[in-house]
C-alpha cells in the first residue's frame, strides 16, 4: 500500500497535522507566530549545512531550527525587543541559507521543494522519520500539557505552583524545532507557520476547552492536508500551498460560526 505515492503523501500530511495541532494551539495562545516563522526560516540554512556535510536533512534542519529558537530566546532575554530579534534572525537565516546553497557544487538542490514543500515526493524512509518526529512532538506536549497550560495562562501562577516558566518555554522551543523539521518536506519552510496558526485559529470558535481546541485543531489540520492534496491533484496546483489554501478556507468558514464561551 505504501508504494502508492498518494497514500504516502496523505500519511505524511496527517502526521504533520497531528504534530502541528496541539503545538499550534500554544503558538496562538502565546502569540508566537513570528517566533515560529524565524525558526522555520532557519530550516533553509539547515538544509544547506546538511547537504554540505552530507548528513540527514532532517537532522540538519532540526539542529538549526533549535539553535535559532534558542538564539531568539537569549537575545530577547538581554533586553532586545522580541520583534527586532525575530526580524533580524529570521531574514538573516533565510538569506544565509540561500547563499550557502549556491556554494554547494556537485549537489543538485531543488529550492522550491524546501521552500514550498514536495509532499508528493515523500518516500518510505522519509515517511517513517516524519511519523517518528510527529509522535515525539505529541508525546512531549502531552507529557508537559498541564505545566505548559499553566505557564501560558500566567507565569506567576506557574511559579506559585512550583513550575519553571523558562523550562516550559524550552519545551515549546524543542517541540517547535521538531515540527519544523517534520513539516519541511510537506509544506516547506515558508508555509510551516501557516499550518501551525491557521487550523488553530479556525478551531477557536468550535472549542469549549484547551484540550478541545487542540483536538479540533488536529482535525482541521487533517482535513486541510487531505483537502489540499485533493485540490492539488484535481486542479494541478502545488501541493504545499494547496494545503494552506484548504486550511484558510476552513478558517474563513469558521468565522461564520458563533464563538463558544
Amino acid at each position: 500500500m505504501l508504494d502508492d505515492f498518494l497514500v504516502r503523501a496523505a500519511l505524511a500530511g496527517l502526521a504533520v497535522a497531528l504534530a502541528a495541532g496541539p503545538l499550534g494551539a500554544f503558538v496562538v495562545w502565546r502569540r508566537m507566530a513570528y517566533f515560529g516563522e524565524a525558526t522555520a526560516h532557519a530550516a533553509i540554512l539547515g538544509v544547506a549545512l546538511a547537504l554540505g556535510f552530507e548528513i540527514s536533512v532532517f537532522a540538519g534542519t532540526l539542529a538549526t531550527a533549535l539553535v535559532m529558537a534558542l538564539a531568539v530566546t537569549q537575545l530577547s532575554g538581554r533586553g532586545m525587543a522580541m520583534d527586532t530579534a525575530l526580524g533580524v534572525l529570521a531574514h538573516a537565516a533565510l538569506a544565509f541559507g540561500l547563499v550557502a546553497v549556491s556554494f554547494l557544487h556537485g549537489v543538485r538542490v531543488d529550492l522550491s521543494a524546501y521552500l514550498f514543500g514536495d509532499i508528493l515526493a515523500v518516500g518510505r524512509d522519509e515517511l517513517a522519520v516524519i511519523w517518528l518526529g510527529a509522535l515525539a512532538v505529541v508525546g512531549l506536549v502531552l507529557w508537559r500539557w498541564n505545566a505548559l497550560l499553566t505557564a501560558t495562562v500566567s507565569e506567576e501562577l506557574a511559579k506559585a505552583s512550583g513550575l519553571d516558566p523558562a523550562r516550559e518555554r524550552l519545551v515549546l522551543t524543542v517541540a517547535l524545532a521538531l515540527v519544523v523539521a517534520v513539516a519541511l518536506q510537506v509544506v516547506g519552510a515558508l508555509l510551516i507557520v501557516a499550518l501551525l496558526i491557521v487550523p488553530a485559529a479556525a478551531a477557536r470558535p468550535l472549542a469549549r476547552s484547551p484540550e478541545g481546541m487542540a483536538l479540533v485543531t488536529v482535525a482541521i489540520g487533517a482535513l486541510s492536508a487531505l483537502g489540499g492534496l485533493w485540490g492539488s491533484l484535481e486542479f494541478d496546483t502545488p501541493a504545499g500551498p494547496s494545503i494552506v489554501v484548504a486550511a484558510s478556507m476552513l478558517f474563513a468558514a469558521s468565522l461564520a460560526l458563533p464563538r463558544r464561551a
